[in-house]
């Protein structure tokens, strides 16, 4: 059966900033509702199919500098990031949205954050990502972390959460298009399989190192 719209973390309405960055100090996390609208789901999610039909997207990898390794068994998605040149139109507004995102956030809560990076991500179906956190430990410009899903018609039993670790418990979030998760780049987190491909944006707002 489809998806509820229930969710376990406060629900945003997208352009409410003043919430936004309410929840993020308060609970470090929440749901963004309409984010990426529905034209804009709708046109990204074309344009990474086609991208993955060119094989344009690349095995991602855990780690960085020495550390940076290829380990398809805790990190299963290949990306692309949303600038490069083999993007479609769709993306360019989306990171100017997000980047408007960024300057709201940084009016709140004086955050001091310099950039956005996002890249897609396509989770083939029984692949996953381990549990890990998106600040590097010798890294911590990694700030706010964002994932917006561009699914279509997302069954419960499809599975493919993102499951946050929180100080109250571990809590699951459906990938349903046109909805994005937003939390602190500290909070652990992991992808759990899904029984059908998997179509998400992953972004960052950081801050220089």
């Amino acid at each position: 059966m489809p998806c509820s719209d229930f969710s376990p973390i406060p629900d945003i309405a997208t352009g409410d900033h003043d919430a936004l960055a309410d929840a993020l100090a308060t609970r470090g996390t929440c749901r963004i509702l309409g984010l990426p609208d529905a034209d804009s789901t709708h046109a990204l999610r074309e344009d990474l199919l086609r991208l993955t039909d060119a094989g344009e997207l690349s095995p991602a990898a855990t780690g960085r500098g020495e550390g940076r390794a290829l380990q398809p068994t805790l990190r299963g998605d290949r990306t692309l990031w949303l600038d490069d040149a083999r993007c479609g139109a769709a993306t360019g507004a989306f990171l100017a949205s997000l980047d408007a995102l960024r300057v709201a956030l940084n009016e709140r809560l004086f955050l001091g954050l310099a950039e956005v990076e996002a890249h897609y991500a396509r989770y083939a179906p029984g692949t996953g990502y381990a549990r890990h956190r998106d600040r590097f430990r010798d890294s911590d410009a990694r700030v706010i972390s964002l994932v917006a899903y561009l699914n279509d018609d997302w069954n419960i039993d499809d599975g493919g959460a993102l499951r946050l670790h929180l100080d109250g418990g571990a809590i699951d979030i459906p990938p349903l298009g046109g909805t994005a998760v937003c939390f602190r780049s500290e909070i652990e987190h992991e992808v759990l399989p899904a029984a059908c491909e998997r179509l998400s944006i992953a972004a960052w707002f950081r801050r220089r190192p």
